[in-house]
Formats: C-alpha cells, sequence, structure tokens
C-alpha cells in the first residue's frame, strides 16, 4: 500500500470516527447537545430574532447536523473501501462544510472555544476534521476537477 493511500486512510478514519462518535449525544439528547444548540438557540434569537432555528424542528438542530455528519462519514468510508474513489473527496467536502459552521459557531457566539469546561476539546477535534478535510481535499483534486462539465479540461488544454 503507498503512503497516499495510508495517509488517505488516516485522514478518513479520524473525521469518520470524530463525527460518528459524536452521534450518540446528538441523537439522545444529551446534556452537553442541549447546552451547545441551546445557546446557539438564544443566540440566534437575540442577534437575529430567529427562535428554534437550532433546536428541533429547526434547520440546524443536533439531529439534522448528526445526520449530515452520518452522511460524510459513511461517503468517506465508502470511499476508502469501495472502488468509488471520489467518495472521499465528497466526503471531505462535506466534512469540512459542516465543520467550518461549527468552527464560526465556537469562535463567534457565546458558545466559546471552551464548552462546559473541557479545555476546548471540542473546538480543537473540529479544527483537526477541517485540516484532515482540507488535505483529503487536496490530496484528491484531481478527482474533484474530474466532476467539473468539462470547461476546466477545455481551457487547460487550450
Amino acid at each position: 500500500m503507498n503512503k497516499k493511500k495510508i495517509f488517505t486512510r488516516v485522514l478518513v478514519i479520524y473525521i469518520a470516527f470524530v463525527f460518528i462518535q459524536s452521534l450518540f449525544f446528538k441523537f439522545t439528547g444529551s446534556p452537553e447537545t442541549d447546552h451547545i444548540f441551546g445557546i446557539l438557540d438564544l443566540w440566534a434569537e437575540d442577534t437575529f430574532g430567529i427562535v428554534g432555528l437550532f433546536l428541533p424542528p429547526g434547520m440546524f438542530n443536533a439531529y439534522v447536523i448528526g445526520s449530515a455528519e452520518l452522511v460524510a462519514s459513511i461517503l468517506l468510508l465508502a470511499g476508502m473501501v469501495s472502488s468509488q474513489k471520489i467518495l472521499v473527496p465528497l466526503g471531505a467536502l462535506m466534512a469540512m462544510g459542516i465543520i467550518s459552521g461549527a468552527i464560526i459557531f465556537h469562535l463567534f457566539t457565546p458558545l466559546g472555544i471552551e464548552v462546559l469546561g473541557d479545555g476546548g476539546t471540542l473546538f480543537y477535534m473540529a479544527c483537526g476534521i477541517w485540516i484532515s478535510a482540507l488535505i483529503l481535499l487536496i490530496m484528491h483534486k484531481k478527482l474533484l476537477l474530474g466532476l467539473c462539465c468539462g470547461c476546466c479540461k477545455s481551457s487547460r488544454q487550450k
């Protein structure tokens, strides 16, 4: 197995592990999840006057985010073990989008970097996912560019 394949697997497993292990918290209404999404909901209400954005049935509630993380994990893991290698960069792109939102909320809302005395663990794991997804996207950029409508290929050939 070559180094790129091994490194891809390490990054994929890291992202999928963090996302999948957090599903328990998101899908069971744990106190930690209720605290995080409750703070974000109050912030959205105070800042934008939007009530219930981060609580069920709001569009950014824990079930929606958890489901998106599960889909990203499935894409990444499926791409790692199947012949459909395009799934890895698609999963990485999805993971980067999801986790960019988490990082922004940690930095620019009352949520903050440290949540419930965790020393910033959630935030730093989110940063690790973001960096891992970026590396996967860079490593597999040719696969993503291959999805393009053809305009990229024709302009490069000229």
